[in-house]
């Protein structure tokens, strides 16, 4: 019993150790974004180039966060994702996140497209009808994105994301009125 109480106190603090050195990380300027684009990022174990940089990313996936407020208030969020993966060679990923909190919630649906290590793609939130464009690249840990709202949307954000086997944890930095930022940790389904 002792081995196992051991066990789990170990993964935990690991587990804290990480979010804590992410959430360092969150307050530097390249590292953020959208609560919807939050998985577009292959894992840094992903599949050789060859096969595109969304491999890992295949399938359903869930998990708990977040959302911190100007205010000071913070609130619970849950998001499901579920990615395609198609194109050529794998360079282009088709998502639809949703996620719940206790003030309402989000439906997004995005295609994103890689290219020489660059990403561009176009995203859409179904529930409010605003839609927006994201860029970014690929770093040695996973992406950086920079999203920002059309159409007279002011939305903009930027988000890191790292991917290591079947997790993903998420920064993102809003450049909002009311909103600083969220911090995602999903699993694999």
């Amino acid at each position: 019993m002792s081995r196992l109480l051991t066990t789990t106190a170990r993964k935990t603090a690991r587990k804290l150790t990480i979010a804590r050195s992410l959430a360092r990380g969150a307050t530097a300027a390249a590292a953020m974004a959208l609560v919807a684009l939050a998985a577009v990022v292959p894992s840094a174990d992903a599949a050789p180039q060859s096969v595109g940089p969304f491999a890992s990313l295949d399938g359903w996936w869930g998990g708990i966060g977040r959302l911190r407020f100007k205010d000071g208030k913070t609130e619970d969020v849950k998001c499901r994702a579920t990615y395609f993966i198609e194109g050529e060679g794998g360079n282009e990923l088709n998502q639809t996140i949703r996620c719940a909190s206790a003030s309402g919630k989000i439906e997004v649906k995005s295609k994103v497209r890689h290219a020489d290590g660059k990403l561009t793609g176009a995203w859409n939130e179904v529930m409010y009808n605003v839609n927006g464009v994201l860029e970014g690249e690929v770093t040695p840990r996973g992406y950086r994105v920079t999203v920002k709202g059309t159409e007279g949307t002011a939305l903009s954000a930027n988000m890191d994301i790292i991917v290591k086997d079947k997790r993903q944890m998420v920064e993102i930095q809003f450049f909002s009125e009311t909103l600083i930022g969220l911090t995602l940790m999903l699993n694999k389904g």
